[in-house]
Order: C-alpha cells, then structure tokens, then sequence
C-alpha cells in the first residue's frame, strides 16, 4: 500500500475527492449542509499562493483520504510566527492506520522548516478518537476558546 502527502495546490484534478473529504468534516462537526459557495471559497484559497491558506491531502494508493489545512499565525507575545491546523480530517474507512498521524506529522515538518515554534490547533471537547491521537502528540493547553459573532 503507497502512501504520500501532496499539496492540494499541485492536484487540481483531485478536487471532487478534497470536496467529499472536506464535507466529511464539515459534517462531522455538525455543518452537513455547509453551502457550495464555502467549498469554492476555500478551495480558492488552497490555491491561491497570496493567501495564508494552505492544505494537503493524504494520498493511499493515489486515492485521497485525508486532509489538512493550516496556517501561518502571528504569536505577538513571543514576537514570532506559529502554525495553525484549522481542519484535519480522515476518511473514516481508513482511520486507525496512521494518516492522521502523518498529516500531523507533515505540518509539523513545514513548521520546522519555516521556523514555527508551536502548532496548535482546536477538536471538540467530545472528539474522544482524535483526542487520543493529539494526546500522544501534543501537549493539551489549558486555554478556552471564545468566539464573539459580529
């Protein structure tokens, strides 16, 4: 079984399948009628060097079953950049065999590369699957995250 990560912007012809991934997540996280104008906007940002968007696929046998999306984020306490992971998401098919691991594992190698310091990222509080990989991974902050709609 191959296995690698390409970055979404070199594999337009995988758009269909980064859509069906990224509905996954959506609908995971309880947006399963997330509008078609959401997924083109993002996908015009995974494609759009000026923008700070980013994201990758997880391909298995050139079949895509994962994504990340991530981020450069200013950190102005310490006066230098971090990495965001806004979305991770596995084909529930083929969890379990590491790809999450790995996408994980490559964000962290584009951080090292460009001098990111701390990757975070947010799962929900009953995201137990996940959580058990972020906690073999990570270190668990103690922050709580607000949101004030505008």
């Amino acid at each position: 079984m191959s296995f690698e990560i390409v970055d979404i912007a070199t594999v337009p012809a995988l758009k269909a399948e980064w859509r069906a991934l990224f509905h996954g997540y959506a609908t995971f996280y309880g947006r399963p009628g997330t509008p078609d104008a959401v997924f083109e906007t993002v996908w015009g940002w995974l494609n759009d060097p000026a923008h700070e968007m980013e994201g990758v696929l997880a391909l298995q046998d050139g079949r895509p079953v994962g994504l990340a999306h991530f981020r450069r984020q200013p950190r102005p306490s310490y006066g230098e950049d971090m990495g965001y992971l806004d979305d991770l998401f596995v084909d529930p098919e083929v969890r379990g065999g590491g790809i999450g691991r790995r996408l994980i594992g490559h964000v962290a190698a584009v951080g090292r590369a460009r001098g990111w310091g701390v990757i975070r990222w947010t799962t929900a509080d009953d995201n137990y699957r996940a959580r058990g990989l972020y906690d073999q991974l990570a270190k668990k902050t103690s922050w709580n995250l607000y949101e004030l709609t505008t």
